[in-house]
C-alpha cells in the first residue's frame, strides 16, 4: 500500500471512530433524561387493587409495577375530589390554596394560570416533549366556551406539546374528545351547545324520558342523554363528534401507544389519565362479567388490561428500562356516585377502602391514601415503603431528576422516597375535601371541626364533620375508630399550631373551641 493510501486510509478509520465516539455520546446523553409517565386513575380506591390486599378483583399488570417497584402504603393524592388533586399533581400546589379548584362543570374556565410552573412546561425546558391522553377536568377557556373553533387555553397552553382529552369526566357533558384545542370529528353543519343552567328546546332529558335510558340514574345525572346515558349538563348538537363510552378506554389506550411509538426517540413525558373506575361504568363488552362486583369492578379490570398493553409498548418498543412510570389515583372510591349499576348491591366481601375509614369526599384517610406506585425497571429495586408522600411532591422531585429548578413551598422534592433510596418522607400534610383541611404530621391525623352531615346519604360516605376537634394515632388505629382529641390534648394544641403555620387560621366557629 503507498504512503499516500495509507494516510487515506488511517484518515477513514479515524473518521470510523470519531463517528462511532459521537454517536456513543447522543446515547449517554440521552440515557441521562428518563421518560417520564404518570398514571392516574379515577376513584380508584386504597383496596381496589390485588396488591394492596384485594381478594375480589384481580389486577395483575397494577400489580407487576407494585411488586417490582416502590409501593407506598401512605401515599396520598392532594384532595378527596377529582378536580382539586389534579390541580395539585400538575402545579405542586396545595389545591386550597386556589378557591376555583373544586369538582367543576364542563363549562368551566381553565384553573390553572397559563404564568404557573406545571410539570409538563418544567419538563419542555429541559428537552422534553409532553403529552395528555384522557380525562381533564381542570377547566377549558375563558369565560363562555365556543365549542365550534379552537377552545384556549387549554393543556397547550400550560405546558402540553399535545393533548387529546375529554373536557371534564364521561358523567359530564360536552360528551366529546378535543384534540389540542379542536373538538374531533365535529360537522361544522352540526354544531355544539352546552349549557349547565337550561335545557335547549326539544332536548330530552333523563328525568324527563326515562324510556330512552340504557343506565337508570339515582342521584344528580339526570340531563342530556347521551348513548342512553343521562348526564350532568345540558347539550345539543355534535352528534358525529360524541365519543363511545364503551370504546373510551381502547380510544385512549390507542391514543396513549401511539404517542410512545411517536416520540420513543426523544425524552417524553406522559400524562396517561384513565377514566375508570369513575362513573357511568361502561366496560367494553369483552369485560363484562369478568368480576362479581358488577360494572364497577368490571372496569377496574379492563383499566388493569389497558395499563398492562401499555406497559407492553414501552417493552416492545425498547425503552421501558428508560421510563419512569408513577401510578395513582385522583381520590379514593366511592360506590353509588350517581347511577343504578349494582355497585353496592355486588359489593360483596370486596373493602373499596381497605381498611381505611370515609372514601371518596372525606377527610377520613380512605379520601386520599390511594394506591401509589413507581416503577423504573433496573433502576428501583423493589420494596414497600411506608412514607408519607403526596402527589403534590412529584413536581420538586421529577425537577431534581432532570435538573430543573423550581421553587415550591408546597411541593417536596423526595426524589430518593419515590426511587425508593429513602424512607425519610413528608413530616407534614395538608389534606382537603370540598374545601375542608386537616393535617397530618407523621402518623396523626387532626380534623378541625366542620359543620354539615357527617354523612354524606346519596353515596353513604362518612365525610369527616363534627362539632368537635377530631384526632386519630394512625399508628394505633389505622380505622381512627377511637378520637384522642380529649385524652391527648398536648398533641391536639401541637396539631392546631402546626395547622394554623401552613394553613393561615381556622374559622372563627373552629376558633372558639380550641383547647387551651
Amino acid at each position: 500500500m503507498s504512503k499516500l493510501n495509507l494516510h487515506l486510509f488511517l484518515l477513514l478509520l479515524l473518521g470510523v471512530f470519531s463517528s462511532c465516539s459521537t454517536g456513543t455520546k447522543s446515547i449517554e446523553t440521552k440515557s441521562e433524561k428518563p421518560n417520564i409517565v404518570i398514571i392516574y386513575l379515577d376513584d380508584l380506591g386504597y383496596g381496589d387493587v390485588s396488591a394492596y390486599g384485594a381478594i375480589e378483583i384481580q389486577t395483575p399488570n397494577i400489580d407487576r409495577l407494585a411488586n417490582n417497584g416502590v409501593m407506598f402504603t401512605d401515599g396520598h393524592a392532594s384532595s378527596a375530589t377529582c378536580t382539586p388533586s389534579r390541580y395539585a399533581l400538575l402545579t405542586g400546589v396545595y389545591p386550597w390554596r386556589n378557591k376555583d379548584a373544586k369538582i367543576l362543570p364542563g363549562t368551566a374556565s381553565l384553573i390553572i394560570d397559563t404564568a404557573q410552573v406545571t410539570i409538563p412546561k418544567m419538563l419542555k425546558e429541559q428537552g422534553y416533549y409532553t403529552g395528555v391522553v384522557g380525562k381533564w377536568h381542570l377547566g377549558l377557556g375563558s369565560g363562555q366556551v365556543n365549542w365550534n373553533e379552537h377552545v384556549s387555553p387549554g393543556p397547550n397552553e400550560v405546558g402540553f406539546d399535545y393533548s387529546y382529552i375529554m373536557a371534564a369526566t364521561q358523567d359530564r357533558v360536552p360528551t366529546v374528545y378535543l384534540k389540542n384545542g379542536l373538538v374531533e370529528g365535529l360537522d361544522p353543519n352540526d354544531t355544539i351547545e352546552v349549557d349547565y343552567s337550561k335545557n335547549f328546546e326539544g332536548e330530552p332529558t333523563g328525568k324527563d324520558n326515562p324510556e330512552l335510558l340504557t343506565m337508570k340514574w339515582h342521584h344528580g345525572h339526570n340531563n342530556s342523554i347521551v348513548n342512553g346515558i343521562p348526564r350532568i349538563g345540558f347539550m345539543k348538537g355534535g352528534k358525529k363528534a360524541k365519543w363511545s363510552d364503551v370504546d373510551m378506554a381502547d380510544h385512549f389506550l390507542a391514543k396513549a401507544q401511539n404517542y410512545v411509538k411517536q416520540h420513543k426517540n426523544e425524552p417524553f413525558f406522559l400524562y396517561y389519565a384513565l377514566q375508570q373506575p369513575h362513573v357511568p361504568r361502561t366496560p367494553h363488552p369483552r369485560f363484562v362479567g369478568s368480576t362479581d362486583l358488577g360494572p364497577r369492578g368490571d372496569v377496574i379490570v379492563e383499566a388493569d388490561w389497558c395499563i398492562g398493553k401499555f406497559i407492553k409498548t414501552l417493552e416492545e418498543e425498547g425503552i421501558l428500562e428508560n421510563t419512569l412510570i408513577i401510578l395513582s389515583s385522583d381520590n379514593g372510591p366511592v360506590l353509588n356516585d350517581g347511577y343504578y349499576d349494582d355497585a353496592v348491591e355486588r359489593i360483596g366481601n370486596h373493602d373499596q377502602n381497605g381498611g381505611l375509614r370515609g372514601g371518596k369526599y372525606s377527610l377520613f384517610e380512605a379520601g386520599t391514601r390511594v394506591p401509589f406506585i413507581t416503577y423504573w425497571k433496573g433502576k428501583i429495586e423493589p420494596k414497600k415503603s411506608d412514607a408519607l408522600i403526596s402527589q403534590i411532591d412529584i413536581l420538586a422531585s421529577v425537577a431534581k431528576l432532570t435538573g430543573a429548578e423550581v421553587n415550591s413551598s408546597d411541593s417536596e422534592e423526595l426524589l430518593d422516597v419515590l426511587l425508593g433510596k429513602s424512607d425519610e418522607g413528608r413530616e407534614e400534610l395538608v389534606l382537603e375535601a370540598s374545601s375542608r383541611t386537616a393535617l397530618r404530621k407523621n402518623n396523626w391525623l387532626m380534623i378541625p371541626p366542620y359543620k354539615g352531615a357527617a354523612v354524606a346519604v346519596q353515596v353513604n360516605i362518612e365525610l369527616g364533620n363534627s362539632s368537635e376537634f377530631q384526632l386519630y394515632n394512625l399508628n394505633d388505629d389505622i380505622g381512627q375508630q377511637t378520637n384522642l382529641a380529649k385524652t391527648n390534648p398536648d398533641k391536639l394544641n401541637e396539631m392546631i399550631g402546626d395547622y394554623k403555620e401552613i394553613v393561615g387560621t381556622m374559622n372563627s366557629e373552629v376558633e372558639a373551641l380550641e383547647l387551651k
